[in-house]
């Protein structure tokens, strides 16, 4: 009886140092792939990352991992000299490969990202004192307003919506624009080089393809998915 319990006080101690070792080793790997994402380029904060799965010790043996989750803030996306500013990014990856050295993550087999992006950033992107507001819904569709800065014209707004084209940028664009512009030779073009933007977002992890923009009072979310993502550059 004796025996038995000295076995299971043994037991317990190296099952606490187990799964003490094993924490030490999840935080030293979050931090590492924390750094690696702060160097790619468009990231101004430092990451949080969060590497799921118990034990860890034993997901890194087998070289794979089961989920690696990243909070990201105030990430750069920058397209024709314009940068527009995600305010959050967060990306989730599951089934995650590491490198044959074992330093770094390789690739996941699938992926999810959302980014949030406040009106005052879209309108500090655009830029030439246009402004970029919510426009409330019409049609059971969510709205933009824009209000964009020509010379000579008097000021006036427009309602616009975002889309996503070509899977890698967010697009917003008037619906149309007034009846006394279009009569106007160049006015229309003038109008909708202030009113039309498009921002490529290739600063996502893995360069996720874009799949949905929600537009509400306070900003838009882009979602983004891929599978088969490559994250080591």
């Amino acid at each position: 009886m004796r025996a038995l319990k000295v076995l299971l006080v043994l037991v317990v101690i190296f099952g606490g140092l187990f799964v003490a070792a094993d924490r030490v080793a999840v935080n030293l790997a979050e931090s590492k792939a924390a750094d690696k994402l702060r160097s790619m380029n468009g990231i101004t904060s430092t990451p949080e990352v969060s590497i799921k799965g118990f034990p860890f010790l034993t997901q890194v043996a087998g070289r794979n991992l089961d989920e690696v989750d990243a909070e990201l803030d105030h990430v750069a996306a920058r397209t024709a000299g314009r940068t527009l500013t995600l305010k959050h990014l967060s990306a989730q990856f599951h089934d995650v490969a590491l490198t044959s050295d074992y330093s770094s993550i390789d690739s996941a087999a699938s992926a999810t990202a959302t980014a949030q992006i406040s009106f005052a950033d879209m309108t500090n992107a655009a830029g030439g004192g246009v402004r970029i507001s919510y426009g409330g819904e019409k049609n059971g569709r969510a709205q933009v307003k824009i209000s964009p800065n020509v010379p000579l014209l008097s000021s006036f707004d427009v309602t616009g919506s975002i889309d996503i084209v070509h899977g890698d940028t967010v697009r917003v664009r008037a619906d149309t624009v007034p009846a006394m512009c279009r009569a106007l030779p160049g006015c229309e073009r003038k109008v909708r080089d202030q009113t039309d933007h498009g921002w490529k977002l290739d600063q996502l992890p893995g360069n996720l393809k874009l799949e949905k923009v929600t537009t509400t009072a306070q900003g838009i979310s882009v979602t983004a998915s891929g599978t088969n993502v490559k994250l080591t550059r």
